[in-house]
């Protein structure tokens, strides 16, 4: 679906984005690098995060749809009818102000993170942990683990392929 759609379109775009795979998209080498670091793979249900773990070459230990990204909403309105990217933002912030419609609100979503975190928290006492996960999801799980205590060593980005690191603090 291309062009521009309207907020009740968006219903359909969310769900084929959410069955999007990454294909002809070659894993950056220092994401590869960075995987192969990785004693534990972890992934999210979804498509495009199960078809980056084959991207790096790896396959996950885990994968659980905890990890998957917090679903925007939609709504009922037909005009305006604007880009995907354009809706995706404006729904995205009406979602973190509350407007879930019929998926996961900010307030359910915020606890699933924090559940995700304490599960790599527990995983990475059997090694580095690399999680493929998904933008709104990744920054609420690492807001969970910087509260926990990890510090973020190193960041490459906030853009697809991008990764940041975390160790425990040494208190």
């Amino acid at each position: 679906m291309a062009g521009k759609v309207s907020a009740l379109d968006m219903k359909r775009w969310i769900e084929q984005y959410d069955l999007s795979e990454v294909i002809n998209q070659p894993a950056p080498e220092v994401s590869v690098e960075l995987a192969a670091t990785a004693k534990v793979i972890v992934s999210s249900t979804a498509p495009r995060a199960l078809t980056s773990v084959r991207a790096l070459g790896f396959q996950p230990t885990l994968v659980d749809e905890i990890f998957c990204e917090a679903q925007l909403p939609y709504g009922r309105w037909t005009l305006p009818r604007l880009s995907p990217f354009t809706w995706a933002f404006i729904l995205r912030i009406l979602w973190l102000c509350g407007f879930s419609g019929k998926v996961e609100s900010a307030r359910k979503a915020k606890m699933r993170a924090n559940t995700a975190a304490q599960r790599l928290q527990s995983l990475a006492n059997e090694g580095p942990v690399l999680l493929l996960g998904h933008g709104i999801m990744n920054r609420m799980i690492a807001k969970q683990l910087e509260a926990a205590g990890w510090i973020s060593q190193q960041r490459n980005g906030n853009s697809y392929w991008s990764a940041t690191a975390y160790r425990m603090s040494q208190k």
